[in-house]
């Protein structure tokens, strides 16, 4: 459905993006991850025939983005990272608006604004100006807006950004819902924890380049089978714990991390017997811990050595 090879794109002496290469087939739910900058929405503008590529070939539903864009424009849908909706527009007629830019009229449009109402949970809500909106609910509109066209394929850039905890859940369970109804999806953030829960395949960039890709599960084996023990300690302590804890065999490194230890371990619960030990025989009471399983920001960091919000 998707093909991209070799795809390069410059802003002057900038490599936004550096020689990507990836496929996405239909239906697949396709995360595309990495830090601010890392050149996510550049990628999805070129695919989007917004910007041209400078190398490589993009070819969308069998259209090459270069020679036939107006074909691929027919295929996607795009909910940018900005709210697109007119504030002082009904939820109803920003959607028919829209509709109606892509040909869209009469009783067809109308029942097609319906269908996205209640797929939002807006249908309540139809009437009412956008700029009365919560974050969440504009969040929920801009997303179906890009879905009023009955596209095959819909590009999500950021649909989370600046929303609270229970938006963002309905949010996902939009993006569930119409990934189940076999549409294919890339979705682009740089939240790890909602890549894990959506994503069939991912794919890692930082600074232009493609640093992992693959399914889910496999690209989380790579980390290999370690645990992390996250502990806030004194910052006095701090010394004293990572060179006692650097030689222990069954410890495969100690860094500091945002303020706490982190210590990386095949068996994280088998240490933490020995850690509760040293911290008794020096008087120290533990503040906090965390023992985390291998994830996608696991792998992140143990590819690029920096945190994916950097």
């Amino acid at each position: 459905m998707i093909q991209v090879e070799n795809l390069a794109k410059k802003f002057g002496s900038l490599r936004a993006v550096d020689g990507i290469s990836f496929q996405v087939e239909r239906g697949v739910l396709f995360g595309l991850l990495g830090p601010n900058g890392a050149g996510k929405t550049t990628t999805i503008n070129v695919l989007s025939t917004l910007l041209p590529p400078d190398e490589g070939k993009v070819t969308i539903g069998g259209y090459e983005v270069r020679l036939d864009p107006a074909a691929v424009r027919r295929l996607i849908g795009i909910v940018p990272q900005e709210i697109a909706l007119y504030q002082d527009l009904a939820a109803r007629d920003n959607l028919l608006f829209w509709g109606r830019l892509y040909g869209l009229a009469g009783k067809d449009l109308g029942r097609r604004v319906d269908e996205l109402l209640e797929l939002a949970d807006l249908h309540q809500q139809a009437k009412q100006k956008v700029e009365t909106f919560s974050g969440g609910m504009k969040r929920r509109l801009n997303l179906v807006a890009g879905l009023v066209h009955s596209p095959e394929i819909l590009y999500l850039d950021e649909p989370t950004v600046g929303i609270d905890a229970q938006a963002r859940s309905r949010i996902l369970e939009m993006i569930r819902e119409l990934s189940n109804r076999g549409m294919t999806v890339i979705y682009t953030t740089h939240y790890l924890e909602e890549a894990e829960q959506l994503c069939d395949r991912i794919g890692v960039i930082d600074k232009g380049r493609m640093v992992a890709l693959g399914d889910k599960e496999q690209l989380i084996d790579q980390v290999g089978d370690q645990d992390i023990i996250r502990l806030h300690l004194p910052q006095d302590a701090h010394k004293e714990f990572m060179e006692d804890f650097a030689e222990s065999t069954d410890c495969l490194g100690v860094r500091i991390f945002r303020g706490k230890i982190e210590v990386c371990t095949v068996d994280g619960a088998r240490m933490l017997p020995g850690i509760q030990a040293w911290l008794s025989s020096r008087n120290l009471d533990l503040q906090q811990l965390e023992v985390e399983r291998p994830n996608l920001e696991t792998l992140y960091l143990n590819l690029t050595g920096r945190d994916l919000r950097e």
